[in-house]
């Protein structure tokens, strides 16, 4: 009898140690608490007690993708598809994992080698200049009736000479270049905001000179992953050198100088704004191997009330936006020489910092149909700046402009984001906001 009591008293412990079932769901609702530990805990030893079963591997992936380690999310997710090869979401997610893998491998493979002579062979007084502007979304076929006049031909007609005139040209390409794909974001007939532009559109950017798009931003997976691939298949095609999905940097030459750029954005969908320390490293890392790097990033609040700069980090709809002040200074510390900033959907203020200018938000460019273009919020500019081959700040310029109607951009003769962004950059950065003159052009304090 006392054998019998003794049995029963120890079963329990004994049982849950070996119950894989048990362990799943503790796994699962430590992640439901953001308790990435215990989680991962409890799933590894769910794995160990069954390695066949599918969930507790899937749910070990996610728990090591809040813990940022991303050799364990991909082993493990790797694990699903061996197991499960028609697992309807493990081809979503894994490529973005193995991005971030292949980040940190860059990162470890430029700290072991030595760093590389740049320069050589440029000559004194070296020089690039570039323009850049804010949020570009030319037409979306989702929903029906979105798309431009004569299909977009003409929607860059006033300003596309402007946005030739440069060096390189940079963008914003908010949402993804694809002709499928399906969406997830939105229920059936609810008034969601997922965009789709038809893949032709992209011969209107090759049309009008750009060089460097950002896909780093909460529009680029509207349509899953292989809409995403299908944007850099497109942007590859027509020479557009683009930086998003964890992994990506984009490469170019101008001028004789290699120059590198980074897209950021507050998702891990792509390099994350809200990992300073990551953020660092991968800008040290492409910082050795080009001559300049540019940062851009898709972050802070949005609407015609985001106009400043907050101290600390901003909040949105109870997602973290990013602490943008601290993120842009610590870029720039660690190699970046020009960082442009958009999310916001209206301009922001601009400081120079160590002789470095930051963009904080270039506004709305080009978004036609589906954005709210009221106020400042149909207020964009074309920025013009121009570097040394040390990165250094030498002049810039705002080229205002405006959008009419449902998104068409024009120059805005009335000079609104020049007048606005003096005043931002005057009241949120007294000490390294930049000066702007009448013309707007920039100037340090």
């Amino acid at each position: 009898m006392f054998l019998s009591l003794l049995a029963c008293l120890t079963a329990p412990a004994e049982t849950q140690a070996q119950d894989p079932e048990a362990h799943y769901q503790a796994g699962v609702a430590a992640l439901q608490a953001k308790e990435a530990e215990k989680a991962k805990t409890e799933l590894s030893a769910c794995v160990a007690a069954d390695a066949t079963r599918v969930d507790c591997h899937w749910e070990l992936g996610w728990a090591n993708w809040l813990l940022a380690d991303w050799a364990g999310t991909v082993e493990a997710w790797n694990q699903v598809k061996t197991l499960d090869p028609d697992h309807k979401q493990v081809d979503q997610y894994l490529p973005t994992a193995q991005g971030h893998l292949a980040t940190e491998a860059m990162v470890a493979k430029a700290a072991k080698g030595a760093p590389t002579t740049l320069g050589a062979g440029v000559a004194e007084g070296t020089t690039v200049r570039l323009r850049a502007v804010g949020d570009v979304m030319l037409g979306t076929d989702f929903p029906a009736g979105k798309l431009p006049p004569n299909d977009g031909a003409n929607l860059l007609d006033a300003v596309g000479p402007l946005l030739q005139d440069a060096d390189l040209t940079f963008i914003n390409l908010e949402g993804p270049l694809c002709d499928g794909g399906k969406t997830t974001k939105c229920g059936s007939g609810s008034n969601c905001y997922a965009f789709r532009s038809p893949t032709r559109y992209g011969d209107y950017l090759a049309q009008w000179g750009v060089d460097l798009a950002s896909t780093a931003n909460n529009h680029a997976s509207d349509f899953g992953d292989f809409c995403r691939v299908e944007t850099e298949k497109t942007l590859d095609g027509l020479g557009i050198a683009y930086s998003g999905r964890p992994g990506t940097v984009a490469s170019v030459e101008s001028n004789g100088l290699r120059i590198a750029m980074l897209g950021f954005h507050t998702s891990k969908s792509g390099h994350y704004v809200n990992d300073h320390e990551a953020a660092a490293e991968l800008v040290r890392a492409v910082d050795m191997t080009h001559d300049l790097v540019i940062v851009s990033f898709h972050g802070g609040a949005e609407g015609s009330k985001a106009l400043h700069v907050p101290y600390g980090t901003e909040k949105f709809y109870g997602e973290d936006r990013g602490h943008l002040r601290e993120f842009t200074h610590v870029v720039v510390d660690a190699g970046a020489d020009l960082v442009l900033g958009h999310g916001p959907h209206v301009p922001r203020a601009m400081e120079i910092y160590k002789d470095r200018l930051i963009a904080y938000s270039l506004g709305n460019f080009a978004t036609y149909g589906r954005f709210n273009l009221s106020g400042y919020l149909g207020v964009g500019l074309i920025l013009d700046v121009t570097l040394d081959a040390q990165g250094k700040f030498v002049s810039g310029q705002i080229l205002p402009t405006k959008q009419m109607g449902e998104g068409v951009p024009e120059p805005d003769a009335d000079n609104k984001a020049v007048d606005l962004i003096r005043k931002l950059s005057k009241e949120d950065f007294p000490a390294t906001g930049v000066q702007v003159a009448q013309d707007g052009t920039l100037g340090r304090k």
